[in-house]
């Protein structure tokens, strides 16, 4: 496993549009209420001899947060694990880690199949479209007697 770096993963929630917070380990600890500001905060951990990365929601909608937060480290783009079960880790925080090449592969086929449906109605639909500009073409060509 790689490292990962929690400036790296603050800077990709950043850039997503997420506050960092700053918070202190023992801010972190003391829960996700309390906050007046939604964003994160991320602390380093070592699991396995592995430095990770722990990053926590906090603020009034903290459970909204949480959701962005692995939706956007999960991105393909971003290509990183979020995991929130494991040791030591709170109902609002995740374990973030670099994904393997099996895991991405994986999510790249998932998409794909939940997105087939949707490709297959849009070739459909422009499939029609130009079935239907070839007709008024032929028919505007004065060939409308042919069909």
């Amino acid at each position: 496993m790689r490292s990962t770096r929690t400036h790296t993963i603050g800077r990709h929630l950043v850039d997503g549009g997420l506050i960092d917070l700053r918070l202190t380990v023992m801010e972190q600890a003391a829960g996700p209420d309390g906050h007046e500001t939604d964003g994160f905060a991320s602390r380093q951990v070592v699991q396995g001899g592995t430095l990770l990365a722990v990053v926590g929601a906090y603020g009034p909608n903290w459970l909204r947060t949480l959701n962005e937060i692995s939706g956007r480290l999960e991105s393909p783009h971003v290509r990183c694990h979020v995991d929130s079960e494991g040791d030591g880790i709170g109902d609002h925080e995740v374990l973030v880690r670099w994904a393997t090449s099996e895991e991405l592969t994986a999510r790249k086929a998932a998409a794909a199949l939940r997105q087939a449906p949707l490709v297959a109605a849009i070739k459909q639909q422009e499939r029609a479209a130009l079935a239907a500009e070839e007709r008024r073409a032929l028919e505007d060509a004065g060939q409308d007697s042919l069909f």
